[in-house]
């Protein structure tokens, strides 16, 4: 997410889900605490539409809509608005759904049982370029994993390291997956994040370490 964005910036924001009064409630919470709500979504495809016309700071994705659920909507996101951090807004915790969702880029995911509250700092947090995990779902994440916490690196992040270890540049890397440069940047940094890198080549060491690529 977008780790050089001024504090002072206005986060935007885009709520997307199929029951309208949950959508009405969440974006008044929203916009009395100054986040702009640019746009209201009541299906997967709308939100998607939504999200390309924006490229709002955070996308707030209800786990089950008409036509595109939220797991879709933020996986398409990544190419679509890589910028754009993406939150799952839901009533199911199952560790498949979760681990899924962590692999399509959601940076946040959070409770319908929960407060409007902690749905605001979810929102606060992603647009700060951090992670939000519900407390409830967090032991969910890492059930199975004692050996090191779970690193889900994207499809998309794991082909970008896999051509870097190639020798590839990001001009280069670019151009085979029909990216730009930019885009390429963004992964890189979002893949280093997660991989808790200090560069490239550091990123790299440690996804071929660890398997993620070969």
């Amino acid at each position: 997410m977008p780790a050089n964005r001024s504090p002072k910036a206005p986060i935007t924001c885009v709520v997307a889900d199929d029951h309208p009064a949950l959508v009405e409630a969440i974006s008044v919470l929203l916009s009395a605490n100054g986040i702009d709500v640019v746009a209201r979504a009541s299906d997967g495809a709308e939100a998607l539409a939504a999200i390309g016309m924006h490229t709002p700071t955070v996308a707030v994705l209800d786990l089950v809509m008409p036509n595109l659920g939220g797991i879709e909507v933020a996986r398409l996101v990544q190419e679509l608005s890589p910028d754009t951090a993406t939150i799952l807004y839901t009533d199911h915790g199952e560790r498949e759904l979760l681990v899924e969702a962590v692999d399509a880029g959601i940076r946040g995911f959070v409770r319908k049982e929960e407060t409007l509250d902690e749905l605001l700092r979810a929102v606060e947090r992603a647009a700060a370029g951090a992670t939000y995990v519900d407390p409830l779902l967090a032991p969910t994440l890492v059930r199975g994993s004692a050996a090191r916490p779970m690193i889900a690196l994207s499809p998309r992040e794991r082909e970008i390291l896999s051509l870097l270890a190639d020798g590839k540049t990001n001009d280069e890397v670019g151009q085979v997956l029909h990216i730009s440069a930019d885009t390429v940047r963004t992964y890189l940094r979002r893949a280093m994040r997660k991989l808790a890198a200090d560069n490239r080549t550091h990123a790299v060491a440690i996804a071929l370490r660890e398997s993620f690529i070969t």
